[in-house]
């Protein structure tokens, strides 16, 4: 890590930058002894880690979901808790309790607090739409704040923490869908999707006969920490920031600039969150693939995981078919990539000024 003519370390050298990248190889040989394929998923689950953000994940049973979670905490030394949403579950369930506890030789009593599943590096809130509202936000407080208030008391959770749940899109009777606030503290959702044939082949090979794989751990918890120190570090211009601002702010039904298609389809779109989650995500990205600078290409590449959880298509397009990820890729055609043509488009003028 360099310092600049102050003594501030605040300068990303090239040796800093390829860490990023070289332990991203080292994590995804070790996930390939166990997890077939799903690459991009695990590029994206990485991206949000080294960000400090949480991920959702939607997909059908039996795609490897919590596997692929576990199987990532050992990777990286990372402590692991899995939490089963039920519809009976409390918020003490999740965050821990107060008990009394009497000390035998004097007989005094006092609380004292036992921690709950919450507290872990990596926590899986497996199926989480099958849990209440009000246990559903206890995970409100530890993902934003990364502390849990038990009685009058806050307590900490650790460093790194991370939080991967897990929806299921095909059953909906006995689900309580997350409300916009839960949604709006998760950096991406990811769809998974089914594996290829060969990916498929492989994993009924792998699976069905005596082979058995260990995962060796290459990234520590003081690692990961300074990498994640090293993604903020990442430079981005000017016009990428103004490019991040465009897409997002074009969701938003109503305002200046945005385009016909999107208030004739939108019920509303995404706030300031998306523009710092889309930037912080751009960098990571960047530093993953081996570069020291955000590009256009980055932003257009998580667009899709940032925006499709913060806004909602209305019914009409509902009935048509048309999903949030249709009118995202829509907006990403619509807005020019290069600074002069920003800046010379009068919708763009509208929109920067409004």
């Amino acid at each position: 890590m360099s310092h600049d003519a102050a003594g501030n370390v605040d300068v990303l050298s090239e040796a800093d930058a390829s860490r990023l990248h070289e332990a991203r190889k080292r994590i995804l040989d070790q996930l390939g002894k166990v997890i077939v394929g799903q690459e991009h998923v695990i590029d994206e689950i990485l991206i949000c880690l080294f960000s400090r953000g949480h991920v959702m994940l939607e997909g059908v049973p039996g795609l490897a979901k919590t596997l692929m979670i576990s199987t990532l905490a050992k990777t990286l030394d990372l402590s692991f808790s899995r939490i089963q949403f039920t519809p009976d579950l409390m918020p003490a369930d999740v965050t821990g309790t107060e008990i009394i506890e009497e000390d035998r030789a004097t007989g005094h009593r006092e609380f004292r607090f036992m921690q709950g599943p919450l507290f872990a590096n990596v926590v899986l809130a497996d199926e989480i739409n099958r849990t209440p509202p009000k246990t559903q936000a206890a995970l409100l407080e530890a993902m934003q704040e990364r502390q849990v208030t038990v009685g009058r008391n806050r307590h900490e959770l650790g460093n790194p923490f991370f939080v991967l749940a897990t929806q299921n899109p095909i059953e909906q009777e006995g689900t309580y869908p997350l409300p916009e606030a839960q949604q709006d503290r998760f950096m991406f959702k990811v769809f998974v999707e089914y594996p290829s044939f060969d990916e498929e082949f492989e994993v009924a090979r792998r699976t069905t006969g005596t082979q058995t794989s260990v995962v060796e751990p290459v990234l520590t918890a003081e690692e990961i920490l300074r990498l994640q120190q090293l993604v903020r570090q990442v430079p981005i211009s000017d016009h990428v920031v103004r490019y991040v601002l465009s897409l997002v702010r074009q969701t938003r039904v109503g305002s200046e600039g945005v385009p016909d298609f999107v208030n004739e389809l939108v019920g509303w779109g995404a706030g300031p969150r998306a523009v710092q989650f889309l930037i912080l995500g751009g960098k990571a990205r960047a530093l993953l693939k081996g570069r020291f600078h955000v590009q256009v290409e980055d932003i257009q590449a998580l667009a899709n995981a940032v925006l499709r959880h913060r806004m909602v298509v209305n019914f009409a397009a509902e009935s048509d078919g048309i999903t949030s990820d249709d009118v995202i890729q829509r907006i990403i055609a619509a807005t020019p990539t290069t600074e002069d043509e920003l800046s010379r488009d009068a919708r763009f003028q509208k929109i920067f000024a409004s």
